[in-house]
């Protein structure tokens, strides 16, 4: 690959997990503080990205696939998505708020698709080339949730006018991006899209059960993405968006730890083990202060790295190595289907009913949530996972291979 095409393809990732970056996280907070949302609202406000995600393959199979160029699609997507959000910025009614924060998620999700499309259009072996490209966009959630923390922008408007001028510079520069023409040809089935074809591998009891846990443990990541940045605002922790980006340092520190781990421990145990992570971390968010004990929530932000990557991304090899090479993009897309449509929209939704559930007004009318009892929920759910995994997953050809 040519210097300036890998520099190019690192500014793409860089510009969409900037982008991305500068709002989701801080979201809650917002909603929070500045809409005076409800928890269920909050919840239904990110359960929007579930729901485009869902829609996204159908967009991407359907029509970047086989009539346009995936950096044109790109660009014409971000420039939308600016003027959605130029109107989303006026807006100060919580309840208008979904439905713009739904019609920019529409125009968002496709890009994880578009731009993974694009960087491996121009690669020669993506398994080595690949991680270098994606690792700028884990820097660029680090930069902008520190810029965001150091000015104390994240229960502010600003987080979304910063996300409206990345994506115009975002949207402009994707159509100088390398030409990925349509390859498809012919009508797209749904099973196509959907990832349907994977199904045969529901009758090995092992996938099934690992499917089935993949999609309940993304209810408790849900409630992480909702309300961790609001539950470490309310625990009294100070310059919030800094400390969670250590969140983002130590997922680029044990995805390069995959490998060596894979080979040490095998699938089953990584998995184990990204369970019991996330138990601990909900755990940590419920009974850390952040006057008295801060450093039990900085062990449940450092944590994130395990049990993002010991889970979701050594689930995705897991994957990759059940599928094979005729359904591995099928049995890819139905995980993410599942997992971040169905999964994270059932936990989006759940959370802001558990938030309401949790939250305080004392005499004066001020506003609180008792913490310990919302995180208490996902941590159940993820401990029923790990039984369920514990008991029932015995994949014996589920073996470790060298990257």
């Amino acid at each position: 690959m040519k210097l300036t095409t890998r520099i190019q393809l690192m500014l793409m990732m860089f510009l969409m997990f900037f982008t991305w970056g500068a709002w989701y996280g801080q979201m809650g907070k917002y909603l929070f503080t500045s809409l005076k949302a409800s928890g269920d609202q909050i919840g239904s406000a990110y359960a929007t990205f579930s729901i485009a995600s869902i829609i996204a393959p159908f967009f991407v199979g359907m029509i970047a696939d086989r009539f346009f160029s995936a950096q044109k699609v790109m660009g014409v997507l971000n420039l939308l998505g600016a003027g959605i959000l130029y109107l989303l910025i006026q807006n100060q009614d919580p309840d208008a708020f979904f439905w713009y924060i739904l019609a920019y998620t529409l125009t968002f999700a496709p890009n994880l698709a578009l731009s993974s499309s694009i960087a491996m259009n121009q690669m020669q072996d993506p398994g080595k080339e690949f991680p270098a490209i994606r690792v700028l966009g884990t820097i660029a959630w680090i930069v902008v949730t520190n810029i965001i923390g150091f000015y104390g922008l994240g229960d502010k408007v600003a987080i979304y006018q910063i996300a409206m001028f990345t994506s115009i510079v975002w949207g402009i520069f994707s159509f100088t991006l390398p030409d990925t023409p349509p390859k498809a040809t012919g009508k797209a089935t749904a099973s196509q899209i959907l990832g349907t074809d994977a199904f045969v591998l529901f009758k090995d009891r092992s996938f099934l059960i690992f499917f089935i846990s993949s999609v309940l443990v993304c209810i408790p990541l849900a409630f992480y993405y909702a309300h961790a940045n609001l539950s470490l605002t309310e625990s009294n922790m100070t310059n919030v968006e800094n400390k969670m980006s250590l969140g983002q340092a130590s997922e680029v520190l044990f995805m390069l730890l995959i490998p060596f781990a894979l080979q040490k421990f095998g699938i089953k145990k990584m998995l184990i083990v990204g369970l019991i992570a996330w138990i601990v971390r909900f755990i940590c968010f419920g009974n850390g202060d952040g006057i008295s004990s801060e450093w039990i929530l900085y062990l449940a932000i450092i944590l994130h790295g395990v049990c993002y990557d010991f889970f979701f991304v050594t689930g995705q090899i897991y994957t990759d190595e059940k599928a094979g090479e005729k359904i591995k993009n099928s049995a890819q897309g139905l995980i993410t289907l599942a997992t971040y449509g169905i999964g994270m929209g059932i936990g989006s939704k759940l959370s802001g009913i558990v938030l309401d559930k949790y939250t305080l007004t004392d005499a004066a009318g001020v506003v609180s949530h008792n913490w310990n009892g919302v995180w208490m929920i996902p941590a159940g759910i993820a401990a029923v996972v790990l039984v369920l995994f514990i008991i029932f997953f015995n994949d014996k050809k589920a073996v470790s291979r060298e990257l």
